[in-house]
């Protein structure tokens, strides 16, 4: 494994997110409680920037298309808020997929983050 440190516990309030990039690579940044964590920033729906969603406990939400994933292991709580028949061909097209999750360890005030 090779963490890199992406943040510090301050600029991570509870509740809060933050983009960055580590190797040209864009990382979502997430604080609920004493726990972190870390994510693709871009939503696999259909490309949101998870960053600028809502984040509610692990769960974040697109800001997009309302797509939902826990952050603690990416899978999918909500695909897309369409309905009836939009939601069917939604999915013919673009099949759900959980989000990618990566591995955040805390050394004192260091966030790191395992690509």
């Amino acid at each position: 494994m090779s963490f890199v440190e992406v943040a510090t516990t301050e600029e991570l309030r509870d509740g809060t997110m933050k983009m960055a990039r580590v190797n040209g690579h864009e990382i979502l940044l997430a604080r609920s409680g004493d726990n972190y964590y870390s994510a693709d920033n871009r939503c696999p729906h259909m490309g949101g920037n998870l960053s600028q969603g809502t984040l509610d406990g692990t769960v974040v939400t697109c800001p997009r298309h309302h797509s939902q994933f826990d952050l603690a292991d990416g899978h999918v709580i909500r695909w897309t808020d369409f309905t009836g028949i939009k939601k069917s061909l939604g999915k013919l097209f673009k099949s759900p997929r959980p989000l990618k999750t990566h591995p955040v360890k805390v050394e004192g005030e260091k966030v790191l983050v395992d690509l």
